[in-house]
């Protein structure tokens, strides 16, 4: 609560009224046993008066309907304080909870990139829907319950106590006696409930996972592999949730077994003040009343328990989520270029994930505007780290990467990040028409500007042949397209932002030939007077690079271009011919 007291805080208004109308909910709710308890007096007196033949005995009927007339107004005001309690106490918790959505959201923004690297993207989604929905969810049930649980069992010990002292400390026990069986079984659930939540959050990034690699799951046959893991994690969140789910539950029954007990000893205790005239009937009635008054209050908290301490874990999750280390923080004053040229050089660059081992050592390179710069390697050479370093994604541990003689950390991310346009392997288009998906980068494109964008592309004939041209709309899965004309559509719209220096990584593998050409010559069009990165695959693509950087282990082991490399017969060469030969 201490920790998310910052959000509750801008609608303490809110709160304050509910709690104030929550007051007098309870108010009316503790009044009400004893306004009965008159009446059950009056009848019990004319009844007696009227079976000793006392003259003019009678039912008081007039004193009744008044009493009546006083419970009703007394009713009338306990649903209205009700429902205006949870009228200010929703619209209070809801905007709370939008706050903390908002924050959890721009957090998302200033992690680095390492923290996504070893989170699943389930598991991320989960905090923030699961594990916020499951806070609302508490709030809006638990908090004005427990509250009103709370000005219930003081009302009712008072008004017990205002009957009868000694029955008042019999019926006190149950208090102390209620709260040592709670906390017995809190302290061993709330362990559960914390690994339920883990649970949860790991079974929703293995189903996000799994969804999104769907086809290649029936592709190789691994359904019933699927199916085996998905119930192994499914059934760890079953186990860990009925355990935390029965422990808590024992509660309730325990209590309602210790209230009875103590219903018995106080009824028996009753019945004999009442016969020697120490309480009334009535008193007798209103007091059991109060003992279920207590009962109820108490069976409520231990009924919410389970939603209380989900609650519990899950604002853990979501607070540590938000104290996670952020990106360095921008430096005071950045410098900023106007018109980047698209100069780049690596000085002395080092860099690992780890401190203990780095992947690369002492790396050089010197681009030029306008050059093309090919990056080839095996599989984990460092081919994307190269990349991610230019971005910023990561920071170099030693050295300094340069941008028109600029060192990249003394710009912001943003400003930085604007001078480059990225055509990556895996593409990215959102649910929206194929015009807003191409000016995603320039929202502010005209029509012209946009089409003279697909036409560099190569994409613009596709988008004619379509129903809606440009504004046929994308599914969010962008599935409605082929892979290769997602590739153009990408191409596009890097296009539309001008961008100084691009980084390409090449797709061509997963589509024919046809399309193959289209995304070579879009390339070749959209790097023209561009400084430019390329992620080789297909070594017949960048014959023509100016530069050709070849990776292995984090080390640029060769560099130069085609024809250079070529004759020294290295470790490029053999590469190039492997690959020569396999097409053959």
């Amino acid at each position: 609560m201490r920790k998310l007291y910052p959000y509750i805080k801008p609608y303490l208004i809110s709160f304050t009224v509910a709690i104030l109308l929550t007051i007098g909910f309870s108010g009316f709710l503790s009044i009400a046993p004893m306004v009965e308890g008159l009446i059950t007096t009056r009848l019990k007196d004319d009844v007696v008066d009227i079976a000793n033949n006392v003259p003019g005995a009678a039912i008081s009927f007039s004193y009744i309907i008044r009493i009546l007339e006083l419970l009703l107004a007394i009713y009338i005001g306990n649903v209205v304080c009700h429902y205006g309690s949870q009228f200010f106490l929703t619209n209070a918790i809801q905007n709370t909870m939008r706050d903390l959505r908002n924050d959890v959201q721009k957090k998302i923004g200033k992690l680095p990139v390492s923290y996504f690297d070893t989170r699943t993207v389930g598991d991320i989604l989960s905090i923030i829907s699961n594990d916020i929905d499951t806070i609302s969810n508490a709030l809006q049930q638990s908090l004005s319950k427990i509250l009103s649980a709370f000005l219930s069992i003081i009302l009712a010990v008072s008004f017990m106590f205002y009957i009868n002292p000694v029955m008042g400390a019999v019926a006190l026990l149950l208090i102390p006696g209620s709260a040592l069986i709670m906390k017995l079984i809190m302290k061993r659930s709330s362990i559960l409930f914390k690994r339920q939540q883990f649970a949860l959050g790991n079974l929703n990034g293995y189903i996000q996972e799994r969804y999104t690699g769907a086809t290649e799951i029936k592709l190789y046959g691994k359904q019933e592999d699927s199916i085996e893991e998905f119930k192994e994690i499914n059934n760890d969140l079953c186990e860990n949730g009925f355990k935390a789910q029965f422990i808590s539950g024992l509660m309730s029954p325990l209590i309602s077994f210790l209230t009875y007990i103590a219903i018995v000893a106080v009824s028996i205790l009753g019945a004999t003040f009442a016969v020697t005239g120490a309480i009334t009937v009535g008193q007798l009635q209103a007091f059991i009343r109060y003992m279920w008054q207590l009962n109820e209050p108490l069976e409520q908290v231990t009924q919410m328990s389970a939603a209380i301490q989900s609650a519990m874990a899950a604002a853990d999750r979501v607070f540590e989520f938000l104290s996670e280390a952020e990106e360095v923080p921008e430096i005071q004053n950045p410098v900023t270029i106007e018109k980047l040229k698209g100069n780049v050089t690596f000085e002395d660059v080092s860099f690992g994930y780890n401190q203990d081992k780095m992947l690369i050592e002492h790396l050089n390179i010197n681009v030029k505007s306008g050059q093309m710069v090919a990056i080839v390697g095996p599989t984990g050479a460092g081919k994307t780290t190269l990349i991610n370093l230019l971005m910023r994604f990561y920071d170099v541990n030693k050295g300094a990467i340069k941008v028109d003689g600029v060192n990249i950390k003394d710009m912001k991310r943003d400003d930085l990040r604007s001078h480059f346009g990225m055509v990556l392997q895996d593409t990215w288009l959102f649910n929206g028409t194929i015009a807003d998906n191409i000016k995603y980068g320039k929202e502010d494109a005209t029509r012209h500007e946009i089409e003279n964008a697909a036409k560099t592309a190569n994409v613009h004939h596709f988008i004619k042949t379509q129903p809606d041209g440009y504004n046929m709309i994308l599914n969010e899965e962008s599935s409605n397209v082929s892979v290769g004309e997602k590739q153009l559509l990408t191409i596009a719209r890097a296009f539309l932002t001008d961008p100084a220096i691009l980084i390409l990584d090449e797709a061509t593998s997963s589509v024919d030939t046809r399309l193959e050409l289209m995304l070579q010559t879009a390339m070749k069009n959209i790097m023209k007077g561009r400084t430019s990165f390329v992620i080789a695959h297909r070594l017949s693509t960048i014959r023509n690079a100016d530069l050709i950087l070849v990776m292995s282990n984090g080390a640029i082991i060769e560099q130069g271009t085609h024809d250079e490399l070529m004759t020294k017969k290295g470790f490029y060469e053999k590469l190039y011919m492997s690959q020569f030969q396999n097409q053959e």
